[in-house]
């Protein structure tokens, strides 16, 4: 089943979060990964406290494999240059298929 990973962020180092989404990109598409939502216009309707705040939707085969890809040498890699850039909170979540 389809897996989606949703990234909420707040970015303090654009510079350094660019740097980490260059190598970032890369290790989704290795894990059949696409990017459903990166960045954007964020406006909260109800509950505001993601306003301003960036969002990234990553779709992937499974969950399984979405775990992988977290996991894996080349995002942790990836992820030690987003330590300094900002907050992120990631989760991932099952699809409905249909």
């Amino acid at each position: 089943m389809t897996a989606y990973v949703i990234v909420r962020a707040e970015v303090t180092d654009p510079d350094q979060w660019k740097e980490y989404a260059v190598a970032a990109g890369p290790t989704v598409a290795k894990f059949g990964g696409e990017y459903i939502v990166r960045g954007g216009l964020v406006e909260g309707l109800e509950n505001h406290e993601d306003d301003g705040k960036r969002v990234v939707v990553v779709r992937f085969p499974s969950m399984e494999v979405a775990k992988e890809w977290y996991s894996s040498p080349e995002y942790v890699a990836a992820r030690e240059l987003r330590k300094d850039a900002g907050f992120a909170r990631f989760m991932v979540a099952e699809g409905f298929e249909g």
